[in-house]
């Protein structure tokens, strides 16, 4: 397939959301793997002064109320129509933006547990309400054909400034370069938000055609109605399991400074650079990878990758091999998180009409994404306060890292079912 013909046709307006979306996707999730992830954790613990297992508690709380948001949200969107509304969405996620620029700036006034739970409540709203509306973008923003190159810009800028721009992970520092993106961000959104401008009448029009409001696995039954649920389902699975194996495993290699202070927190600034130099070319190989192979195929990768990418470290612990790890372990770390991340944008709109984007990311992303990221976080800090060895806990990532991968292997024998009364919808020319 040959993408530059395909983008020289392209007009000036499909341009500037094609960036549009990149620019917000990505610095949204610079600021959920930052600020929310790794920030609140030292919030509570540090300045807030609880113990692991409480904000272990609290992380859980967020997942739970950020996904129930998310669910009862896309839903409403999809029942509304307002899945098919670009103006709508755009002026939805500026008021995300603007409750979460103020709960940013906010965040230092938080000295208790009352406190943090507070905020921890009304930032789930906020993060509830932001999945379906963002990621909705994707059908009036960016073509199929182009949505695996958006996912990989969005996974490269957001880790590329995770690594450089974080040089320590403390809440202070996450929250100080937060803001330098999030107040002008703001004002910027706000304005495209409310104005009237030739490019974003063209936009609010796109999802109307093919190459944009029908997903690559979409199906149209002989009926007329759309199929993609068995589908959605399974990758809803798949996702979830990434997203599990990997916050219960780097959680706890969090802890352990010898795989940090020699990588990812290194005091060098070219080792920073150069893992964040792998989490682009990843990324780039992934939008590569999404755009040429089926979804079989596709996680066969991602969990292929991943089981290695545990099992190293797992055999450094047991094995004792120093007190250095070597740089090829998060290399290879790196690589298989840009993997999934990539897939994690793409592949929602892709199995989505116009009318059931915001239903399906809804589903996909707080199922998937939120729900597992935090109840491994959750369990993971659990274990760590409990007294589990490290070794114990990375052999338990590393059986469920192999049982979705030979899972996998084994459903890759069996044929692809492909209805004769159905078509496919995503496939045509665009």
């Amino acid at each position: 397939m040959s993408i530059g013909p395909y983008l020289k046709s392209r007009p000036w307006s499909t341009w500037f959301g094609y960036l549009l979306f990149v620019a917000m996707l990505a610095t949204g999730y610079y600021y959920n793997l930052t600020f929310i992830q790794l920030g609140l954790y030292d919030l509570g613990t540090r300045r807030v002064g609880m113990s692991k297992p409480e904000v272990a508690q609290m992380m859980a709380y967020l997942a739970l109320v950020t996904c129930l948001v998310a669910l009862l949200v896309g839903y409403l969107m999809m029942k509304r129509g307002w899945s098919r509304q670009f103006t709508t969405k755009l002026r939805l996620a500026f008021s995300v933006v603007v409750l979460q620029t103020v709960l940013t700036l906010v965040a230092v006034q938080v000295h208790t547990p009352n406190s943090f739970l507070g905020w921890i409540l009304i930032a789930s709203l906020a993060l509830g309400v932001g999945v379906p509306v963002t990621f909705s973008l994707t059908v009036d923003l960016v073509p199929r054909r182009g949505r695996g190159y958006a996912g990989a810009l969005v996974t490269a800028l957001a880790y590329f400034a995770a690594e450089i721009f974080s040089t320590e992970w403390v809440f202070e520092v996450f929250r100080e370069r937060l803001l330098w993106v999030m107040l002008p961000g703001t004002l910027g959104l706000g304005l495209l938000a409310f104005i009237r401008h030739p490019w974003l009448e063209a936009l609010a029009s796109q999802h109307v055609r093919p190459e944009f409001g029908y997903g690559r696995f979409v199906r149209r039954a002989s009926t007329g109605r759309y199929h993609v649920r068995r589908r959605l389902v399974g990758l809803v699975i798949l996702m979830f399991g990434i997203y599990f194996v990997d916050s219960l495993g780097f959680l706890r290699l969090l802890e352990t400074p010898i795989y940090m202070n020699t990588a990812w927190q290194s005091p060098d600034a070219n080792i920073r650079l150069f893992i964040a130099g792998v989490h682009v070319v990843g990324a780039l190989i992934a939008g590569v990878l999404y755009t040429s192979l089926g979804e079989r195929q596709l996680f066969l990768w991602i969990f292929g990758v991943f089981a290695l990418t545990h099992l190293q470290y797992t055999f450094h612990v047991r094995l004792n091999l120093g007190d250095q790890a070597p740089l090829a372990m998060p290399m290879l770390y790196a690589l298989a998180v840009s993997l999934y991340t990539v897939v994690n944008f793409a592949i929602w709109a892709d199995v989505s009409t116009a009318d059931t984007i915001s239903w399906n990311a809804a589903l996909g992303v707080a199922l998937s994404g939120w729900t597992a990221t935090f109840f491994s976080t959750a369990l993971s800090i659990q274990w760590e306060a409990g007294g589990m060895p490290l070794l114990r806990h990375l052999n338990i990532v590393d059986a469920l890292a192999m049982l979705f991968f030979v899972g996998l292997l084994v459903l890759s024998l069996f044929p692809e079912a492909k209805p004769a009364a159905q078509k496919m919808v995503g496939r045509g020319v665009d």
